[in-house]
């Protein structure tokens, strides 16, 4: 039996705050973006730094929680898969775009509290709580 593996993990920092729609079945997604950098130094010792950014979709009670919680610039773990999305435009042109479709997402970094510096929040996910899709991927 052969068995496949589609699992993308990053860490990185929202890149714009997150966009919830609804499908026409009503149910919730909410898209954002998350910048994730590395630094090399050359041999030469020239330094170097290269931002990738991803496109991450959330769905159901995660896609509630990523758009209530989550703000633009805020340190955060997504894992999930890579998904390919293929669509043609009104002038016949083909397009594609690869997205990381997300099934846990962590808060990570310092909180930021309306109008207080404190560290905690009054309401919301411990942000070492990890928050899953209501999406079951094995049906057993």
């Amino acid at each position: 039996m052969s068995r496949g593996l589609n699992k993308v993990m990053i860490i990185g920092h929202l890149g714009r705050d997150p966009e919830m729609r609804y499908t026409p079945s009503g149910r919730p997604v909410t898209t954002f973006t998350v910048a994730t950098s590395r630094n090399w130094i050359t041999v030469d010792g020239e330094r170097h730094s290269e931002t990738e950014w991803f496109n991450i979709v959330a769905w159901g009670n995660l896609a509630e929680i990523c758009k209530q919680y989550l703000t633009k610039g805020q340190q955060v773990y997504i894992e999930g898969r890579l998904q390919t999305r293929r669509w043609e435009d009104k002038e016949g042109t083909k397009h594609s775009s690869v997205e990381i479709v997300a099934s846990e997402m962590m808060m990570l970094g310092e909180r930021k509290d309306a109008g207080t510096t404190s560290n905690h929040a009054a309401e919301g996910p411990d942000s070492t709580e990890m928050l899953s899709s209501e999406e079951d991927e094995y049906p057993f």
